[in-house]
């Protein structure tokens, strides 16, 4: 087990206003999100109408709440529509269709977690981690952990450093979203933990000294579990959707794995 090492004081990025939950929905709005709630039917008011009406503070919080209600169901318990607006939105009901929609982006975004369809009659869903990986922490209550979210992002973050990221730059960009080494409480857990110890044993992980490095640095490459469960692209393709941008922006990416 190696180590626990902090990052230096002046990697520590300030924690952002918003939390984890809310930014990803601050970040995009008046976007369309994607998720698998089906299209209204002809003549009912559209996505936009629904987004429009409602201030964007309530928004967020009933996201929240929404993504609370669905992490409940996290051992892929599944969970039905009907449910969702009488649980969670009560007297804002009428807004689920938009509520619902961040609120799936939000779970993949943040917490690596797909909202897939179960049975399309009864509208029932489940939660599933994204990309194929099979991480699932289980904490000695029996609740799961959503931490699929972060791997992913640190996969993706090795993958643009060309196959291996600095120790330093990995913890700055997670510390850009408030995500810090030994600082807790945290929706991951500790993510110094998670980093250099939990997911290297798992084999997701490789955390490496640098060669002939005075004073010692390290960087972290991907695993051999993370190769055989998913691949570069798909990591990448994941990033690039969740954040808006165009694949194609990246040709020299196509073909890799």
């Amino acid at each position: 087990m190696s180590e626990l090492r902090q990052p230096e004081a002046d990697l520590q990025a300030p924690v952002p206003t918003q939390g984890p939950v809310e930014a990803p929905l601050l970040g995009a709005a008046g976007e369309k999100a994607t998720s698998p709630w089906s299209s209204a039917s002809p003549g009912a008011p559209s996505f936009s109408t629904y987004a429009e009406s409602l201030p964007q503070e309530a928004l967020v919080v009933l996201m929240a709440d929404l993504v609370a209600f669905l992490l409940k169901y996290r051992p892929r318990e599944p969970t039905s529509k009907a449910e969702m607006p009488s649980t969670v939105l009560r007297e804002h009901r009428d807004h689920f269709p938009v509520v619902f929609s961040h609120a799936c982006e939000c779970m993949q975004l943040v917490f690596g977690l797909d909202v897939k369809v179960v049975d399309p009659r009864e509208r029932t869903y489940v939660l599933v981690p994204t990309l194929g990986l099979t991480w699932d922490a289980v904490l000695s209550d029996g609740q799961s952990t959503p931490e699929a979210g972060l791997l992913v992002l640190v996969l993706g973050v090795i993958t643009l450093f060309g196959d291996r990221a600095p120790e330093e730059e990995v913890w700055g960009v997670l510390g850009n979203m408030g995500v810090c080494a030994g600082r807790e409480p945290c929706i991951y857990g500790e993510p110094g933990e998670l980093l250099t110890e939990v997911w290297v044993q798992e084999g997701y992980l490789e955390d490496r000294q640098v060669p002939h490095s005075d004073p010692a640095r390290y960087e972290f490459l991907w695993g051999a579990r993370a190769y055989a469960e998913t691949s570069k692209w798909q990591v990448l393709e994941h990033l690039l959707r969740v954040s808006s941008l165009d694949p194609r922006s990246f040709p020299s990416l196509w073909g890799k794995n």
